[in-house]
């Protein structure tokens, strides 16, 4: 995934223009009942916003190979993990990952169809999740979303659910259950243009459905995904955050888990796999 600047939003763009209109019409001789200083006073330029400062120290990330930790009063305050799919195959050895130092999994529970909308299941998402658990890692899961509107991403959460509660059944248990929504490099994808509103309302239909079902809610994305949040979206579910080729995160918010690349290679997986930091909460 690749990160953009933010985007307006409609909140920021109405505070904006109603700012203008009222500093206009102060401006025209003071006329308007209201403005101070009969004209000759300017409005006071509205206050910059507080830049963003993200409370881990990166200068406290330490890499070994592609391995990453984060430390502070030299403890380690993070771990490390990867996210498969059926894009990993079924021949995953869960001992010599669980060796090689992993000790989380996000396990893909399945999808909506980018062109015709059609739910699916993971080929090996009770596969993986087992073994992964038997291997003693840490398993949570994600549904990867191609919802148009609440209702949609509703219905994905029930699908979700249900394969989680199928799963349980073999003993695993699930710490967090995440939302991915992204734009697909498809012909007649169906979702790739949402509006920031619609993203941010079926984002959280299906965090709700999914924290209603008592499973732990996330909402993943890079940058420019997650920043069509509204700020309040932002604060209300932990977030997972994709950013890639770079040394330390630079998105402008908090967020709980940092996959920091899509190429990574751990021992027990014969193809590239996502590798992931969750850090301690704040």
């Amino acid at each position: 995934m690749f990160d953009h600047s933010p985007l307006l939003t409609r909140r920021s763009f109405m505070a904006a223009s109603a700012w203008t209109a009222a500093a206009f019409a102060c401006g025209t001789g003071g006329l308007l009942a209201g403005c101070s200083g009969g004209g000759t006073q300017q409005s006071a330029a509205p206050e910059e916003p507080e830049p963003y400062v993200s409370p881990y120290n990166w200068d406290n990330l330490v890499w070994d190979g592609e391995k990453l930790a984060y430390y502070e009063d030299n403890q380690v305050r993070s771990r490390w993990g990867i996210d498969v799919s059926e894009h990993q195959g079924d021949a995953i050895d869960w001992v010599q990952v669980a060796a090689a130092g992993v000790q989380f999994v996000f396990a893909r529970i399945g999808n909506r169809g980018a062109t015709e909308g059609a739910l699916g299941a993971d080929e090996f998402f009770y596969q993986n999740a087992v073994r992964a658990h038997e291997a003693g890692l840490e398993v949570s899961a994600y549904f990867f979303s191609q919802a148009l509107t609440e209702d949609e991403a509703r219905e994905e959460a029930a699908f979700a659910i249900d394969n989680l509660r199928e799963t349980e059944q073999a003993g695993v248990t699930f710490a967090t259950v995440a939302y991915d929504h992204e734009a697909v490099e498809i012909e007649g994808a169906r979702a790739n243009n949402l509006s920031a509103e619609q993203f941010t309302a079926n984002a959280l239909a299906f965090c709700e459905a999914i924290k209603q079902a008592g499973y732990q809610p996330l909402i993943y994305g890079n940058q420019n995904d997650l920043l069509r949040l509204t700020a309040e979206a932002r604060a209300a579910y932990p977030l997972w955050l994709a950013e890639y080729g770079v040394p330390s995160p630079t998105a402008p918010f908090d967020f709980a888990l940092w996959q920091y690349t899509n190429a990574g290679d751990v021992a027990g997986i014969e193809t590239p796999v996502d590798l992931n930091l969750w850090l301690e909460p704040k």
